[in-house]
């Protein structure tokens, strides 16, 4: 086997079960990264010097694909409702095959740590089948130096090989694709996909079954640092505006997708950031922007003219879920370290299509932790085959996908770490006012930008706050630079009536939702839930 790169781990491939390879590259740097996916037709290379990739008819995750081996060293500590189970001989079977198919082909290996906080972190090992997932992960995850990786040991590992695909029939999977998680073996297997949030979305699951643990909270947020030290995080699904409102040029980025929260710290799980970029705007994200004009970004499903090779970012022909994966210092504020101290601040964000909840509203550690298990946004029409009109989602802890461990394992720590340190948390809707999507229009981003400014800086605190009659969330009088009306959602409809339907449906959508957790919570957060139903 011929093996290459500028640093080779001592600790090899065999534990993978990986023999007889045609090659394997080794660390290799970004620029060689490029020839290779270059060379093999893997990519191509924009005008501006991004790495432009199409993943097929993967252009996301696949949810449904997913699966965590049963197993007996974790079997009691996993939620098994939406956590699928795969078991440890159909494991096995499957990366023998895995392994198998592999021989005499070439393999990309990446040593690289996941976490920022040397305590906490976790080395990860990332082979992949191609150069340009390699790229990916290594944009992704956090870089050692070099002399780090010459006895680099991972403690988990990833194996990715897109174009190998399961037989259902044969493999126990539910289709051609497959995620799986062995925590026993501490690997994942990846096949049947070429979308490369995958990789990391699948460390992320890993971090979020480790780390309570050991008493940090893992969270899929977003984190920055004010000019006065002050730590924020923003929890949100996707497009409800982590990334664009953490991106903010007054301060610190430590991070944009997922961090722990230790009891020293708050620290960026990665070394990079995986934004949307469909029909992103030079003018309203110029720090975003800029990144998919570098070199060492790889673009997923962006369109691209074949013969200048100038992108564009508007055309959402592959996906509407077009990505740019590039290493954090890409963005001029990020912070150097990935690490922030205890949060002043905690912002919960929600894209409400139903228009009905406030702009902002301040939330006691109660009702934090009882929109931490909500995870509530919308999906609008038009977003999803079959979607006509607003539906409610909730995805509890802001990442139900990725959450091994049942999700009051989450809201405890929360409500521990809220207690223990005095965060302030707030709700804040990105997404309709003045009716329901279809009728009323999105939350000004400049109004958005306005009110979190004021939170985290605490003007908001000290204004007066009025409660609302439907979820009981506590609104600002006023805010510097945003219309009085704006912050109480009714005053923004023309039809009251209408609102007041719209707004009780919505607080039983929460009711219904809630259900499942009563059981588990204290009863300050169970009259918490009874309040947002009445």
């Amino acid at each position: 086997m011929e093996t290459t790169g500028p640093v080779i781990s001592s600790f090899g491939l065999d534990y993978l079960g990986l023999h007889n390879l045609k090659a394997a590259h080794w660390n290799l740097s970004p620029g060689s990264l490029y020839e290779e996916a270059l060379r093999r037709g893997e990519a191509a290379l924009s005008r501006d010097g991004a790495l432009v990739a199409i993943t097929g008819q993967h252009t996301g995750r696949s949810p449904n694909d997913k699966f965590t081996v049963q197993e007996e060293t974790t079997s009691d500590d996993i939620w098994w409702g939406p956590n699928k189970a795969f078991t440890e001989d159909g494991f096995d079977r499957l990366h023998a095959r895995v392994t198998s198919y592999l021989q005499g082909r070439e393999v990309f290996v990446q040593d690289l740590y996941a976490g920022a906080d040397p305590e906490h972190r976790l080395p990860v090992r990332i082979v992949t089948q191609h150069a340009w997932h390699n790229l990916f992960a290594q944009n992704m995850f956090i870089r050692p130096a070099y002399q780090d990786r010459r006895d680099f040991e991972p403690q988990f590992t990833v194996l990715q090989v897109p174009d190998f695909k399961a037989v259902p029939e044969r493999d126990g999977t539910r289709s051609e694709t497959f995620i799986i998680i062995n925590f026993k073996r501490r690997l994942v297997l990846i096949g049947g996909t070429s979308y490369a949030g995958e990789i990391k979305k699948s460390i992320f699951s890993v971090l979020n079954f480790l780390l309570p643990a050991k008493g940090v909270l893992p969270m899929h947020c977003s984190a920055n640092i004010g000019p006065q030290g002050d730590t924020a995080i923003f929890f949100g699904l996707s497009g409800t505006g982590k990334t664009t409102l953490s991106a903010d040029s007054s301060r610190t980025l430590i991070g944009d997708d997922e961090h722990g929260w230790s009891d020293t710290s708050v620290f960026n799980f990665e070394g990079g950031c995986y934004a949307k970029v469909i029909r992103l705007s030079a003018e309203a994200e110029p720090e975003i922007h800029a990144t998919t004009r570098r070199f060492g970004t790889v673009l997923e499903n962006v369109v691209m003219d074949p013969a200048s090779r100038e992108l564009d970012l508007d055309d959402a022909r592959y996906t509407e879920n077009t990505r740019a994966s590039y290493p954090i210092d890409f963005i001029p504020n990020a912070s150097a370290t990935g690490i922030g101290g205890q949060p002043k601040n905690i912002i919960m964000l929600t894209a409400d299509a139903f228009g009905v909840l406030p702009p902002i509203s301040k939330l006691s550690a109660e009702q934090a932790m009882y929109h931490f298990l909500s995870g509530y946004t919308a999906r609008v029409a038009g977003t999803e085959k079959g979607v006509t009109e607003p539906q409610a989602t909730f995805s509890t802890c802001f990442g139900a996908p990725f959450m091994p461990r049942h999700p009051t394992v989450y809201a405890k720590l929360l409500g521990e770490k809220i207690a223990k340190y005095g965060s302030n948390c707030w709700l804040v809707n990105t997404g309709w006012t003045g009716g329901a999507y279809g009728t009323g229009k999105r939350m000004s981003i400049s109004h958005t930008r306005a009110l979190v400014r004021a939170a985290l800086d605490g003007r908001l605190a000290s204004v007066a706050h009025a409660p609302e009659p439907n979820f009981g969330l506590l609104v600002p009088s006023g805010c510097d630079g945003v219309p009085t009306e704006v912050l109480t959602p009714k005053n923004t409809w023309s039809d009251k009536h209408a609102y007041d339907a719209t707004a009780r449906e919505v607080a039983r959508r929460f009711e219904s939702n809630f259900q499942q957790f009563e059981s588990h919570v204290d009863e300050k957060v169970r009259a918490i839930a009874i309040r947002s139903a009445a």
